[in-house]
């Protein structure tokens, strides 16, 4: 069944993810502290907290200055890193 071979595929909370690609209109109205924060962490791996009710992947990560941050995004725009 293709289904279960794609959600066996799937990362599960405390992996080590990539997020592929910001997501449009996720770095709207944000500071831009967290525009950059986000924007560095692109191709680099980052730890996959959990996902919401919705399906969203909540991924978390520390920035260059040791702030931690959350963000949420479709798991679409992340995958499991090797």
């Amino acid at each position: 069944m293709a289904g279960t071979e794609i959600e066996d595929k799937k990362p599960r909370p405390g992996e080590t993810v990539i997020l592929m690609a910001i997501p449009p209109g996720l770095l709207d109205d944000l500071p831009i502290e967290d525009r950059n924060a986000i924007s560095e962490v692109v191709g680099k791996p980052i730890t996959l907290s959990e996902y919401d009710q919705d399906g969203r992947a909540e991924l978390e990560f520390q920035d260059n200055v040791g702030v931690i941050h959350f963000v949420w995004v479709d798991s679409i725009f992340i995958r499991l890193a090797e």
